[in-house]
């Protein structure tokens, strides 16, 4: 992979907050993707975003983070079709010619449901250009980067490595499955936001529902 010609094109993240509020597993989610979004030079925006808000500190600073209150149609009204919609239902699947074709990536939030609510399909009714990234479920900074992998860095998409639904260790006694697809980083372990398995840890007695 290393041979793979970055695209010079700029990638615009966007994730559409779909939910009036923001809970502990989204926020560090969202801070993991405008990290990694900076590093790469690309933009991430959160759209959508209610007034009433209040954004979690530590989320507020991140480097990165672009905040909007308008909705994606609104933002992107004279583009609509340089915007690629990750749609678990779209028929194509994402490819590196995508980063050459679209200028805008959209994802719904919050992706990463158990079962899934299909919560994408809000967006879909909006008629954009959709792709897939695959048969597995995703964590929203999964999605957001094998997107940028694939489309930035050329890498295609059966090209990347995976770790499926991998076990946290809780205690000596107790281990959860998580039922989502990670990108495997180089030591074989899924790539997660940081914070994220304490978090696990924290609510190892609720559902994933409630941690999102």
């Amino acid at each position: 992979m290393a041979d793979q010609k970055l695209s010079t094109n700029p990638v615009t993240i966007v994730v559409e907050h779909l939910d009036p509020e923001l809970g502990p597993w989204s926020a560090l989610e969202y801070g993991c993707i405008a990290r990694e979004s900076h590093a790469s030079g690309s933009r991430f925006l959160l759209s959508s975003v209610p007034v009433s808000l209040q954004m979690p500190q530590d989320l507020a600073a991140t480097q990165g983070l672009g905040v909007e209150h308008r909705s994606v149609e609104e933002i992107f009204a004279d583009r609509k079709s340089k915007v690629c919609l990750l749609d678990p239902a779209a028929q194509t699947e994402l490819s590196p010619a995508d980063g050459d074709n679209f200028e805008v990536f959209l994802f719904g939030g919050i992706l990463g449901d158990d079962p899934p609510r299909d919560r994408t399909s809000e967006l879909r009714k909006k008629g954009y250009a959709g792709r897939r990234l695959g048969p597995k479920q995703m964590t929203t900074d999964t999605a957001v980067r094998v997107t940028r992998m694939v489309v930035h860095e050329k890498v295609p998409l059966e090209q990347i490595q995976y770790v499926d639904y991998p076990e946290i260790l809780i205690n000596e006694h107790e281990r959860t499955e998580m039922p989502f697809r990670y990108v495997q980083d180089k030591d074989g372990q899924p790539i997660m936001p940081q914070g994220m398995v304490d978090l696990i840890k924290k609510d190892a007695d609720q559902g994933i529902d409630d941690l999102v």
